[in-house]
């Protein structure tokens, strides 16, 4: 599974370069924020970090990080952009941590390339101390998104998406014991105008509407 991502950190940052790119990064970034609220001083684990890009923004705010992931090209690419922090090849299944030794722990589009999705949640508050966060961030079984996804993954035999697994909302709630909060973002489509973009996302983010493309979980550990 690792070797699927080891081409991607060029390309994935690139997208994100471009104007609906952007707008899908900020919109998703807010939301992680908001949720994740990291602190300085605190020990956040990132899991499937990726390049980290999402990661560095919780570095930013002062919090002390530490990122895994399965792909050694991501890792390196993650790694250079935050020299001071701590990144290692790992499984979010079964992480090389003791119990209880992070503040808070994040997840941004790891889970839907992972089948066995309860134990890596569990795994993500096991490592989390009483009390902390656990935010989880994947892609949304609702959204067009994931339709047009597994449409043309049907023709390339080589996409990623061949090997995800989209969850819907109560999917995702229901993989802890405890009680959490859902929300979904994205509600545009890729093709479409950006400025246009915004005033649809803002509409569905009013409406509170299930079916956005970025869905993201936010739980207590108790």
């Amino acid at each position: 599974m690792s070797q699927l991502f080891d081409n991607w950190p060029d390309p994935y940052e690139q997208w994100f370069q471009t104007p609906i790119g952007a707008l899908v990064k900020s919109v998703e970034l807010e939301w992680v924020m908001n949720l994740l609220q990291p602190q300085a001083g605190e020990l956040i684990l990132d899991a499937g970090c990726g390049s980290g890009i999402f990661t560095q923004p919780i570095a930013e705010n002062g919090a002390q990080i530490t990122g895994i992931d399965i792909s050694q090209p991501m890792l390196e690419r993650a790694q250079k952009r935050l020299p001071r922090h701590e990144f290692l090849a790992a499984d979010i299944c079964d992480l090389p941590f003791v119990d209880e030794s992070f503040d808070k722990t994040v997840s941004i589009t790891a889970l839907e390339f992972i089948e066995d999705g309860e134990q890596a949640i569990a795994e993500l508050f096991r490592v989390t101390k009483p009390g902390g966060l656990v935010v989880v961030a994947t892609l949304n079984r609702l959204s067009p998104w994931a339709t047009r996804r597994k449409d043309r993954a049907k023709q390339d035999s080589e996409s990623v998406f061949n090997h995800a697994f989209f969850r819907r909302p109560q999917e995702l709630l229901d993989m802890a014991p405890m009680r959490g909060e859902a929300f979904t973002a994205v509600h545009f489509a890729k093709d479409d105008d950006p400025e246009v973009a915004r005033k649809i996302e803002e509409q569905g983010k009013d409406a509170k509407l299930d079916t956005g493309a970025f869905l993201i979980v936010s739980w207590r550990n108790s």
